[in-house]
């Protein structure tokens, strides 16, 4: 509710629209259990453009520990922001990641 009204959304729009959401939730996902990443997104593109920019060959685990990540999910990461950033290169699909 407090980000519709961030947006302009009136306060009692706002709240019934956070109400449905909830309830939709509620009734999408009630009796499992949902992980949701402390990262979404576009927090997950920024940090991995930060790691790749930092990351010197041979700093896998410096780079987990500054960062609350254990090596091999570094390894996995660079490998792919490094393919996504050749395939940019490469001129197959802008991906809108904002890798250079």
């Amino acid at each position: 509710m407090t980000i519709l009204a961030e947006h302009g959304i009136a306060t009692d729009l706002a709240e019934q629209v956070g109400h449905a959401l909830a309830d939709h939730i509620a009734n999408q996902w009630r009796g499992t259990t949902l992980y949701i990443p402390s990262d979404y997104r576009h927090q997950i593109t920024k940090r991995d453009l930060q790691i790749l920019a930092e990351f010197n060959g041979r700093n896998h685990h410096a780079l987990a520990r500054k960062y609350g990540l254990v090596p091999s999910t570094i390894y996995k990461l660079l490998k792919r922001t490094q393919d996504r950033k050749f395939e940019r290169d490469q001129g197959k699909l802008d991906l809108g990641d904002g890798l250079p």
